[in-house]
């Protein structure tokens, strides 16, 4: 498709929405509501762009590019829409920059920044208080919730959980369980995929530790809960791991598990065995791995010379890997001589 963009040319391959057609050439647009993993809904309005010949605005998520497309991207018309969109957002909002966790990792916060709304200049009704923290690893604020849908089709289109919904309609609409019996009630498996999107402070994970978004830095791991080797991007103050968010760029495609999500906090705990140990004289201590090697063959021989084969058992771990689950049995089957070894994963 030939299409012209703020009055230069481009080809895209048919198909293209404009938001993405935009994003491949650097032109950024605003979107709350946009993922690419989902169906496009244009919920949040905010990506609108102007398309010569059509009249009024369209957004950018749900128009495909066509051939002959004059399209501009930040003219006066568009810009004043978004303005006018925020201003909305912001006048139903509470302004807790200061004390709200999300600060600085905020695409309202940012937008607003960027397209100079200081406070909304709408006076209505504020949203009414609701707050959810009956999930023991998150909590759900309503008065900083806008509604983009987010969480709501990532746990149906991508978890399959379907845990959350719209509740009611106009100005009364709430993102809420069934029957309003809260998080701990509903399907929710506490995934952690709604957090994960969350454009604002709405979803929130319940931290043990305080710290501001522009504090930390991050580094890309694979979870070691289980086989599936999910990659993950920590975010991490000083030397300790304050967050996790799912890699969007690797084979989970954004999505964790509630082990990979929140259950981090092992690392820094005080009871963390961080060096092998053996006991010398009734006492654990410190010691090598060389040693310790050494003394679990040692005390293999001695056990096989003294009852055989069928005196040990082993156990193994989806954690490890498919090549060391392999090796394990190897050396119990080949080595040991015995079949007695089992896997976790096996229930």
């Amino acid at each position: 498709m030939q299409v012209t963009i703020n009055g230069k040319d481009y080809e895209f391959e048919k198909g293209t929405t404009v938001l993405k057609a935009c994003s491949e050439i650097g032109i950024d647009i605003p979107a709350l509501c946009n993922d690419e993993r989902l169906v496009p809904s244009g919920s949040c309005r905010l990506c609108q762009v102007e398309i010569e010949g059509w009249g009024k605005l369209h957004t950018a998520c749900t128009t495909q590019v066509r051939e002959g497309m004059v399209i501009h991207t930040h003219s006066e018309r568009v810009v004043k829409a978004r303005q006018d969109l925020l201003d909305m957002l912001i006048s139903n909002h509470p302004l807790e920059c200061l004390t709200c966790e999300k600060s600085g990792g905020c695409k309202l916060q940012d937008y607003c920044y960027e397209y100079g709304i200081t406070e909304g200049t709408y006076r209505w009704e504020m949203s009414k208080p609701y707050f959810d923290d009956t999930n023991p690893f998150y909590t759900f604020d309503a008065r900083k919730c806008i509604l983009c849908g987010l969480c709501v089709r990532v746990c149906d289109e991508l978890q399959g959980t379907n845990a959350i919904g719209f509740e009611n309609r106009g100005f009364d609409t709430l993102v809420s369980t069934p029957f309003g019996e809260g998080l701990e009630n509903s399907t929710c498996v506490s995934c952690g995929n709604c957090v994960s999107v969350c454009p604002v402070g709405a979803l929130e994970p319940k931290s043990k530790k305080k710290f501001r978004h522009w504090e930390t830095r991050t580094v890309r791991t694979t979870c070691s809960y289980c086989g599936v080797g999910c990659q993950m991007d920590l975010k991490v103050k000083g030397n300790e791991i304050v967050e996790v968010q799912p890699a969007f760029d690797a084979h989970n495609e954004g999505l964790l598990c509630v082990k990979g999500k929140f259950s981090y906090n092992f690392l820094s705990h005080p009871d963390r065995l961080k060096m092998p140990m053996v006991r010398k004289n009734g006492v654990l201590v410190e010691t090598t791995w060389e040693e310790a090697l050494d003394v679990i063959t040692s005390k293999m021989k001695e056990v096989k010379g003294e009852f055989g084969s069928d005196a040990f058992a082993g156990l193994t771990s989806a954690r490890c890997t498919n090549e060391d689950n392999y090796m394990f049995q190897k050396l119990f089957r080949s080595t040991l001589g015995t079949n007695n070894v089992d896997h976790c994963a096996r229930l």
